[in-house]
């Protein structure tokens, strides 16, 4: 995985982000009955709908960037998040990159702090669950929520969750990547 890390370590471009949401987005999101492309549209414009800052709308659309590029090296890793927070790293602010980062987190940390939460997961989110580590314990889930951005990506685990509706009806690409060129480091 490192090697997937270090070969994204260079600046990702805004037709290389559209390029990989038209080529391996069109794949089924995991176990889900819908596409990468898809879950990532759902995600934005739920977090949009909800009046996030731009800066979380983008997050959404690229909280998963990592399957797609690890899909692009036919590399399969469990630390998607850490590979795409990589990739953005040279041309995305911190108010992007790490509720991305924290987004798996995000949910481990949920788990532990909602009792309820764990039973609105869908079987493959259950399923991940438990190779990326499990519920946080009590400390974990404190250490957690005190991070810089780390209530962001709670934010965003949550439109993540609800980003998986088949027949959901959301803007196209086309109205994200502005937003996402206007956020690009010159």
């Amino acid at each position: 995985m490192n090697d997937v890390i270090e070969m994204q370590e260079q600046a990702i471009t805004l037709e290389q982000i559209k390029a990989l949401f038209d080529g391996y987005g069109t794949a089924f999101y995991g176990a889900e009955a819908i596409t990468q492309t898809q879950h990532a549209l759902q995600c934005a414009h739920l977090a949009e709908q909800a009046g996030e800052e731009p800066a979380l709308v983008v997050a959404a659309l690229l909280h998963d960037l990592g399957h797609l590029l690890q899909a692009s090296s036919q590399t399969e890793d469990m630390r998607h998040q850490e590979v795409a927070a990589a990739a953005l790293a040279t041309t995305m602010e911190p108010d992007v990159i790490e509720p991305i980062r924290l987004h798996v987190a995000a949910k481990r940390y949920l788990c532990c702090v909602d009792a309820a939460y764990h039973d609105t997961l869908s079987q493959a989110s259950k399923d991940t669950l438990v190779l990326q580590g499990g519920p946080f314990d009590l400390a974990a889930a404190e250490a957690f929520i005190v991070q810089p951005h780390a209530e962001a990506a709670v934010r965003l685990r949550r439109y993540d969750d609800q980003a998986k509706d088949p027949q959901a009806v959301t803007p196209p690409l086309s109205h994200y990547l502005p937003m996402v060129a206007r956020l690009l480091k010159d």
